[in-house]
């Protein structure tokens, strides 16, 4: 039995700062709702800094020190994993996001 498989790797970060959480109205092709920023990690890029990246492409804000709090992963139809770690952080933010 091989010990390696096609993984695609995902992420989503929970931001809030104090009693306010960070969301985004998602609206495209892939997913519309309510969802928390994230998105792939890219090949050779840690964990950690790919949601950091994805934190500030999806809504300018910068973040430093996401901890990951949970890991959710199911197997495709065509046999290969799909992955989402779950992040949270305690982000000041004072003005309007993206």
């Amino acid at each position: 039995m091989a010990r390696t498989e096609n993984v695609t790797i995902t992420n989503m970060c929970m931001v809030f700062n104090g009693s306010k959480v960070l969301v985004q109205d998602k609206k495209d092709e892939d997913y519309s709702g309510i969802t928390f920023p994230g998105g792939h990690v890219e090949k050779g890029e840690s964990f950690t800094d790919a949601v950091i990246r994805e934190v500030f492409e999806e809504t300018g804000l910068k973040i430093s020190s996401p901890k990951i709090c949970g890991i959710k992963d199911w197997m495709r139809e065509d046999g290969t994993r799909y992955m989402v770690l779950f992040y949270k952080e305690n982000g000041k933010w004072t003005e309007e996001l993206k």
